[in-house]
C-alpha cells in the first residue's frame, strides 16, 4: 500500500520552489552499521568537499534557499540548521559522521554526497498518511529529553511533518521525533528527499535512483518504489 504525502497550499505559498522524491520500500534487512556502510558514509564525505570546492556548506546555493525557507517561517537557520547543513557540517569535522544503523547510514550517504536533506520513516509505525504543514502550535511532538520521552509543541507558524498521531518532524527537516525513526527493527520505511530551487530536479531524482540502488544491494530482494519527483511550486 502506497503511503499518501501532501503539501499543504500554506506551505505551497510560502515556498514555491520546494520539490519531494519518495521512495518506498518494504522487505528490508536492517542491523547495526557495518564496514561497507561506514565506508558509504566516508566516501559521501569526499564527495562533499569536492562539491564545496572549500566552500562552507551554507555557503552552498541550495543550502542558501534553505536558510531562507527556514527565515521565511520564523526559525532561525543559524541556530536550527536543516538536516542536510547540520550532516555535512559533521561530515567536514574532525569526529565525521555518526554511526547509527545501515538504513540510517544509506540515506545520511546520500544526502551528504547530494546536500540534500533526506529522511527515513519506519512505514509501520506511521499513522495515516503523512502532511506537510503549517502547524497551529497544538500538535503533539513526541521526543526524548534527559532519558525521558516528552511531549513538545511546535511554534505557531512552524513547517512540521505529521500523520494522524502527531508531529513527525519538526521545523521541516530540523529534527525526527523517535516514535517513527528507523530501528534495527524497521522492515518496510519511506524516505523523502527534499529539494528547493536552485536545485535541478534531475539532480533530486538522480540522488532517488542512487538510493535505491544501495536499498537493492543491501537488503537483496527488497521491494522498492521510486515515485518521480513532485513540485510544490
Amino acid at each position: 500500500m502506497t503511503l499518501s504525502l501532501t503539501v499543504s497550499d500554506e506551505v505551497r505559498a510560502l515556498v514555491p520552489g520546494f520539490t519531494h522524491l519518495v521512495v518506498e520500500a518494504h522487505g528490508l534487512v536492517n542491523g547495526p552499521s557495518t564496514e561497507e556502510s561506514s565506508a558509504l558514509l566516508d566516501d559521501a564525505a569526499r564527495r562533499l568537499a569536492v562539491r564545496l570546492e572549500g566552500r562552507a556548506p551554507h555557503e552552498d546555493p541550495h543550502m542558501v534557499a534553505w536558510r531562507a525557507a527556514y527565515t521565511a517561517f520564523g526559525s532561525k537557520p543559524s541556530r536550527t540548521r536543516n538536516s542536510a547543513e547540520a550532516l555535512a557540517k559533521r561530515a567536514l569535522a574532525d569526529g565525521g559522521l555518526p554511526r547509527i544503523n545501515v538504513l540510517v547510514d544509506l540515506y545520511n550517504a546520500i544526502s551528504v554526497a547530494h546536500l540534500i536533506p533526506v529522511g527515513g520513516e519506519d512505514l509501520d509505525l506511521i499513522q495515516g498518511g503523512m502532511r506537510l504543514v503549517r502547524a497551529t502550535g497544538e500538535e503533539d511532538f513526541t521526543t526524548v529529553a534527559g532519558g525521558e520521552e516528552t511531549v513538545e509543541h511546535p511554534d505557531a507558524g512552524e513547517i512540521v511533518w505529521c500523520d494522524d498521531a502527531g508531529v513527525t518532524c519538526r521545523r521541516w527537516n530540523w529534527r525526527q521525533g523517535p516514535r517513527t525513526r528507523l530501528t534495527e527493527r524497521t522492515v518496510s520505511a519511506l524516505f523523502l528527499l527534499e529539494s528547493l530551487a536552485p536545485m535541478p530536479v534531475p539532480e533530486v531524482a538522480a540522488a532517488g535512483a542512487e538510493l535505491a540502488e544501495l536499498l537493492e544491494k543491501f537488503s537483496p530482494g527488497a521491494r522498492i518504489e521510486v515515485r518521480a519527483p513532485e513540485s510544490a511550486g
